[in-house]
């Protein structure tokens, strides 16, 4: 009796020593940086009509239009447009909650399609008939807007400049539009009595023109009467898509506009593409919504409406809680400051220095097994993992109130070069705005239910 009780002791010792395991490393495939992605968009489909309160269509990666660039060079390239992208969201969040008056037309400066814009497109018909045009997908920004023809100044795009006066369903908006009342500084033209608008970019990129309504077409779904921006001056560092979707909370996005058709919800996966094939997608509709997601909600920043605000109450690494990461370092201010958003357009999450500090210790610590490198750009914990094709890895888990976030090993520890050398994909920050990335992202549908007032997150929701 006494020995069937040893043995069942040290078989429930190694069960809860593997479990205690497979919670606390997990194993990371080693990929190289991937290569530009091609591009194919067909422009007319042959499936038949869908439920057309739900859409679904295939996102393509700004690296797609980047094809005569080597990895290397494309990364490089990732990491400088991100930076500029993080720059321009915290300036938009620190010019947003400071106090004081407008100084003029349309002054406030939103994130969008410079060269901090966002990382993904897809191909979207404007007018009628429909002309197929490559719009960046934003969801730290609002207005809906494009380059139109004639241009005063254009930069240079892939696809011909939309030509309003072509379209049937293009209708200028007048300046006591409710709409053109929805923009934060709206303009008027003296000789037409027409809404005009403005948006101006962190690097100093903007875009100006005619505020106006016009029908958009995603793959055979046509939605009318959508508001945005007809840019006939449009100068700046812009990367080469016809204009930008705002899927942010406020009143003039994609996702508000079309609320009653769609619910107000939308989703997208984004895959990494080093790992797979499959395109990155995004839907909009309840079929956004995925079964197996965990919700967190939404927090409001009176402030500022257009970011998704989330809880952000600790970090897990290795399956323990990370000593030095609470709730406290995340809290939004009562005058709009701090908080923790979720970005489509941000690459590498960045959290406040202090918790940066405490998260990569602890990881450093978990992953002392491993051969360190130099730091590499804005990353300062790196790792020689040349010669070898897997590695164990501690495990990451964001605690969100209500989900806990697991990611896969390939979701924070990124190739950076051809020679081997990986890095941890997050940053710190001296602002008080933390950012969940798109590299933390990649593989989870994130679904964001704007009715609900909540986002959710489905891991190996890309299939």
């Amino acid at each position: 009796m006494e020995k069937k009780t040893t043995h069942l002791f040290f078989f429930t010792l190694l069960l809860s020593l593997s479990l205690c395991s497979a919670l606390d490393h997990q194993t990371l495939l080693l990929s190289p940086l991937p290569s530009a992605p091609s591009l194919s968009q067909p422009e007319s489909f042959s499936e038949p009509d869908s439920d057309p309160s739900s859409l679904s269509l295939p996102l393509h990666h700004l690296d797609a239009l980047s094809s005569d660039q080597t990895p290397s060079q494309l990364f490089h390239l990732r990491l400088r447009r991100d930076s500029l992208r993080f720059n321009s969201l915290t300036s938009l969040a620190y010019n947003r909650t400071r106090p004081g008056p407008s100084s003029g037309f349309s002054s406030s400066i939103v994130s969008g399609l410079s060269q901090g814009s966002g990382e993904y497109f897809t191909r979207i018909g404007v007018g009628s008939p429909p002309k197929y045009l490559y719009m960046v997908l934003d969801t730290g920004s609002d207005v809906v807007w494009l380059q139109c023809a004639p241009c005063k100044r254009c930069y240079s795009q892939t696809d011909p400049v939309f030509d309003p006066r072509k379209s049937s369903s293009y209708s200028s908006l007048p300046c006591s539009s409710p709409l053109c009342r929805r923009l934060d500084s709206p303009g008027c033209s003296s000789k037409s009595k027409t809404c005009l608008y403005q948006v101006s970019y962190g690097d100093g990129s903007f875009t100006f023109g005619d505020f106006s309504t016009e029908t958009l077409t995603f793959r055979r779904s046509k939605v009318p009467k959508v508001a945005l921006g007809c840019g006939h001056d449009n100068e700046g560092l812009f990367v080469g898509a016809a204009g930008l979707l705002g899927l942010g909370r406020g009143k003039l996005s994609f996702p508000t506009q079309t609320g009653s058709r769609f619910n107000s919800k939308f989703s997208y996966c984004l895959v990494d593409r080093s790992a797979s094939s499959k395109p990155s997608s995004v839907v909009f509709g309840d079929s956004a919504v995925s079964r197996t997601a965990r919700f967190t909600p939404l927090v409001p920043n009176p402030k500022l409406d257009t970011f998704y605000y989330i809880e952000l109450l600790g970090i897990s690494v290795g399956g323990t809680r990370v000593r030095g990461i609470t709730a406290s370092l995340f809290k939004l201010d009562p005058s709009g400051n701090g908080g923790v958003i979720i970005d489509s357009g941000t690459s590498v999450t960045r959290l406040t220095r202090s918790a940066y500090i405490s998260l990569r210790d602890a990881f450093r610590a978990g992953a002392r097994s491993l051969k360190r490198a130099p730091e590499f750009s804005l990353f300062d914990t790196c790792f020689d993992l040349s010669g070898k094709t897997e590695v164990k890895v501690p495990t990451v888990v964001l605690h969100f109130r209500g989900a806990d976030v697991s990611l896969p090993a390939t979701n924070y520890l990124i190739p950076v070069d051809s020679s081997g050398t990986f890095c941890f994909a997050f940053a710190g920050t001296t602002g008080g705005l933390s950012i969940i990335g798109n590299i933390q992202q990649q593989g989870f549908r994130v679904v964001y239910d704007l009715a609900g007032k909540r986002v959710g997150f489905a891991p190996r929701g890309c299939a």
